[in-house]
């Protein structure tokens, strides 16, 4: 039985996800300007597949959850500029994580793959020059938005840290050792936490530095962070298996191809949705508890586990 409460809410999270329609475009604008602003100086080719994978269709996921914790937060500048610097680090793995001697994959986002279309040489170039770039992005978007130098640090190193050895890098190659192993579901976690999951708290984080968050509301949104990126990640596992490759936009099975573990195949696809689940509502209860959970955050949220691609 739906109560007058649940209508409400209900009705606050479908206007937040009428909302996230505007939020892309503006996203995408200052991908669009990025792209004018930086990739001049580059080889035309490494330039092209740049632009090309920067301008696709996309989810635009992380940086939307910057700027919805920027907002609930407090943040009352443009925060498109910060929110384009997560999207590049984002898109710069997967023209990595496509390459041949990654998971060697031809179709991302409904279209062929960086190297499929600009040649390996040029791809890995591209996504190369892509992490220097994002910093320098987010750099001159946090000096735009008139953060103090101290707060500008901490959103650069956040956002390295999250794209190296310690997060996504360092996830991939866990990653790729543990491909024909039988691995621990606490194994995957913890690689899964660092490939897909650090960029994911990186965007939630960023967002609350840039509004001037408190220690105790930073801690928070990285609690949020973390199970909002592993959720996403045990929700693409169940994906890989269930949908077919034109709902993902990429090439469904390739866990199985790649005799990768996952969550389905550890907990059951229902057992893996059960744990999806359970981290969403950690997460939300977790902003919840210090006055940050927007309707916005929490569709973005439970759009995790929900989404069908």
């Amino acid at each position: 039985m739906t109560t007058g409460v649940d209508a409400v809410q209900d009705a606050a999270l479908e206007e937040a996800a009428r909302g996230f329609a505007a939020q892309r475009r503006r996203v995408d604008e200052a991908l669009r300007a990025f792209c004018d602003r930086h990739l001049g100086p580059l080889e035309p080719v490494v330039a092209d597949a740049i632009r090309y994978s920067l301008l696709g269709e996309g989810k635009r996921l992380r940086p939307i959850l910057v700027l919805a914790a920027y907002e609930a937060a407090g943040g009352a500048g443009d925060g498109a500029e910060l929110a384009a610097a997560v999207e590049v680090v984002h898109a710069y793995s997967l023209v990595h994580d496509d390459l041949p001697c990654m998971d060697d994959d031809d179709m991302r986002r409904g279209r062929p793959t960086v190297h499929r279309v600009y040649g390996v040489a040029a791809a890995t170039a591209a996504g190369l020059a892509m992490v220097p770039l994002a910093a320098r992005c987010a750099l001159d978007a946090s000096v735009a938005l008139g953060l103090p130098d101290d707060a500008c640090g901490a959103i650069v190193r956040e956002l390295m840290q999250a794209s190296g050895a310690g997060g996504m890098i360092g996830g991939q190659q866990l990653d790729l050792e543990g491909e024909g192993e039988a691995l621990s579901l606490e194994r995957l976690e913890r690689i899964h936490r660092a490939k897909t999951g650090a960029l994911i708290l990186a965007a939630a984080v960023l967002g609350g530095i840039a509004a001037g968050a408190g220690e105790d509301r930073l801690e928070a949104l990285r609690r949020y962070g973390s199970s909002v990126g592993l959720a996403f990640q045990i929700a693409d596992d169940v994906l890989d298996v269930t949908a077919t490759t034109d709902q993902l936009g990429k090439t469904a099975g390739r866990d199985l191809a790649l005799q990768k573990s996952t969550y389905p195949a550890l907990l059951g696809v229902d057992g893996a949705m059960r744990r999806a689940e359970a981290l969403i509502d950690d997460a939300c209860g977790a902003l919840a508890a210090v006055g940050l959970l927007t309707p916005a955050l929490e569709y973005l949220a439970r759009f995790t586990v929900a989404r069908r691609s």
